[in-house]
């Protein structure tokens, strides 16, 4: 079996609707996909009616989340939320305040690039996204298409870059609480991509400890943007404390490079993960 635990619609930042996802993860060979759209279970629906014939769908969500270091800066970083209760109030509630920190976020950057001169629009921005979460990748494609940067990498590593001038911070999740919400919500709880050094600033094994320790249940251990290095390391320490190791691709259609089905979960795992969610179930034959 192939296994991509973590993709993306246009109901938050790829660039294909769930029905188009859902075939290009048929035609590369998948057999399980995962949904997992930033802070938003509004692809969840359309994902099921249009699901092909022989394809597993996992219904799931991305949740922006902060670890809170003593006497350092927060360090971001994101759950992979798996078969939850899309229904349960407390959870629905902080999917929605995220959701509107996330266009208040975006209103900002676009109004201080278009101060500056930059040609890009907050309302034709917002239009592009066909109701989906609005966010930094909707920007950078605002932005190809004004000439501005030759790629959305390229956006994201100039204009967009936590660094830049531009950038504008939004209040996400503390991760215990993230944690907490998604297991009262009888979903699984998995740590996104959480050695990307990469990407910034990371967590130490200690934090990933105490996050186990609020019922954190998995890992993303197989992801594009870890190293060898760092696959190693995050597997041996999900052996050490007990949790559940997943791979994916972290698929965006157009807006990354990489194709879906990168990196793949071991069905053992996988089989792990389904029997610990009771909020929801897969979508499957």
């Amino acid at each position: 079996m192939r296994i991509d635990l973590h993709a993306h619609s246009s109901a938050s930042d790829g660039t294909e609707t769930p029905a188009e996802l859902l075939a290009t993860a048929r035609a590369a060979g998948l057999d399980v996909v995962a949904l997992t759209d930033h802070d938003t279970t509004a692809g969840w629906g359309p994902a099921e009616a249009a699901r092909p014939e022989g394809l597993t769908v996992v219904p799931g969500m991305e949740l922006s989340c902060r670890w809170f270091p003593i006497d350092q800066p927060p360090i971001s970083v994101h759950l992979l939320a798996y078969l939850f209760d899309p229904l349960h109030p407390g959870f629905a509630a902080e999917r929605s305040r995220l959701r509107d920190e996330r266009l208040e976020r975006g209103q900002r950057i676009v109004e201080a690039l278009a101060a500056d001169g930059y040609p890009v629009h907050w309302p034709e921005i917002v239009a592009r996204s066909d109701g989906g979460v609005v966010g930094r990748p909707h920007i950078a494609r605002a932005l190809v298409a004004a000439g501005v940067v030759d790629s959305v990498d390229h956006a994201f590593a100039t204009l967009l870059d936590h660094r830049s001038p531009y950038y504008a911070a939004k209040v996400d999740t503390d991760v215990r609480e993230g944690i907490a919400l998604v297991r009262a919500a009888g979903g699984v709880p998995v740590f996104a991509h959480g050695l990307a050094t990469k990407r910034g600033r990371v967590v130490d094994d200690d934090a990933v400890a105490a996050m186990t320790q609020a019922g954190l249940l998995g890992v993303e251990v197989d992801h594009p943007d870890h190293s060898e290095a760092e696959r190693v390391h995050l597997r041996g320490l999900a052996a050490d404390l007990g949790l559940i190791t997943t791979g994916s691709s972290d698929y965006h259609g157009t807006n990354k490079t990489t194709p879906i089905g990168a990196c793949t979960t071991e069905p053992a795992q996988f089989e792990a993960l389904l029997a610990a969610g009771t909020g929801s179930a897969p979508y499957r034959d």
